[in-house]
């Protein structure tokens, strides 16, 4: 009697020279014979050649929401690692979470780890009674782990769509908020509360007590973690400046990632999810000048181009996240084949001990907003 072997996971090297074509065959395969097993998640960034087989689609607020929601054994993340843990998270158990590509990475996220982050509250622990007077808030562009760090020490997660609400709640439990990582949306959410610029002081984790004195961080309210979104920051003044000149009647839109003077400039600041009602709900033959990452914009102009509308890419230089941009058909085929197979690969497993912390800051953020 032959005695049955396990069939081993197929390897990536198998997939890596596929043409999209091929690609396409094989995940509208594999994605039949899981049935509802698999659902399928991307981020509006993501490039149009994966986004084609997105189940749901959305910016990072709506993505969680969606990923606590779904009953499917797997969850395919078309994004980036934080978004993965926060659908493994989110999800219930027996589900998976999976990243197609495990390099699919944040470099905002990469500006705070948990062991600067650790050393701040220590800092700001001499000075003053951090655990009474400091709410930390995290991005939910972060690491579990500090989404973790912040259910330890009463504090909460926020996301681009809900951060004046998450502020608003944070500063109803402590006079003071530490935001990381991404300084351009504290600074932008704390001017549309009134907060001052002396009272937004940047903390550079690099830096003894972030390079700030004690009566600065006495005085601070909104302490920004300096950190940025590399494709944000190529957005510039004078890009908007070029388009008001060649198109008066045009419109700016822009994410608030982008720095304080290209918010400020801007016809209307608002995540991906606003950006895209903004301009699809706008009247005919306007045009826009959008100041977030490429494959949004290109996919956006494309779905308003019936209407008369143009919808522009604000920076003259091409620019997308090229992290998001890691997951590719070839990395989506190779992991539909694996599940259908039976094989797991790129699982996203947060350890227990961070991911209930992390729940907490996550299940604070959704009832906050």
């Amino acid at each position: 009697m032959t005695e049955l072997t396990e069939i081993p996971p197929i390897a990536f090297a198998a997939f890596a020279s596929l043409s999209d074509a091929d690609c396409h065959a094989r995940i509208v395969a594999a994605r039949a014979s899981l049935g509802d097993k698999a659902v399928i998640l991307c981020h509006h960034y993501q490039r149009a050649e994966v986004y084609q087989y997105a189940d749901l689609t959305g910016d990072s607020l709506r993505l969680a929401r969606l990923a606590s929601a779904t009953n499917a054994e797997y969850i395919v993340f078309c994004g980036v690692h934080f978004m993965a843990e926060v659908a493994d998270i989110m999800s219930g158990p027996g589900q998976i979470a999976v990243l197609p590509d495990l390099a699919a990475g944040c470099s905002m996220a990469d500006m705070a780890n948990l062991a600067k982050v650790e050393r701040c509250w220590r800092e700001l622990a001499a000075v003053l009674n951090a655990e009474e007077q400091v709410t930390p808030v995290t991005y939910i562009n972060s690491a579990a782990d500090l989404k973790a760090f912040c259910g330890r020490h009463g504090g909460i997660v926020c996301t681009s769509s809900n951060a004046r609400a998450i502020a608003e709640w944070a500063f109803g439990q402590r006079e003071k908020i530490l935001f990381f990582p991404d300084q351009h949306l504290g600074r932008w959410t704390g001017h549309g509360m009134g907060i001052p610029f002396d009272e937004m002081p940047v903390w550079d984790p690099d830096l003894e007590n972030g390079g700030l004195t004690p009566e600065q961080i006495r005085q601070a309210r909104l302490l920004l973690w300096k950190g940025h979104c590399a494709v944000h920051q190529m957005f510039q003044p004078a890009h908007i400046h070029k388009f008001r000149a060649e198109h008066p009647d045009g419109l700016v839109i822009s994410h608030p990632e982008c720095c304080f003077e290209v918010c400020q400039l801007s016809d209307h600041v608002g995540s991906t999810e606003h950006i895209v009602k903004i301009v699809k709900d706008a009247a005919p033959n306007t045009r826009w000048l959008v100041g977030t990452e490429l494959n949004l914009v290109n996919r956006l102009a494309g779905e308003v181009k019936e209407q008369g509308k143009i919808a522009q890419f604000m920076s003259p230089i091409v620019c997308m996240c090229s992290t998001m941009q890691r997951i590719d058909p070839q990395h989506l085929a190779w992991t539909l084949e694996n599940l259908a197979a039976g094989h797991v690969v790129n699982r996203i497993a947060v350890p227990e001990h961070e991911a209930v912390p992390a729940r907490l800051t996550l299940e604070r953020m959704l009832a906050a907003s």
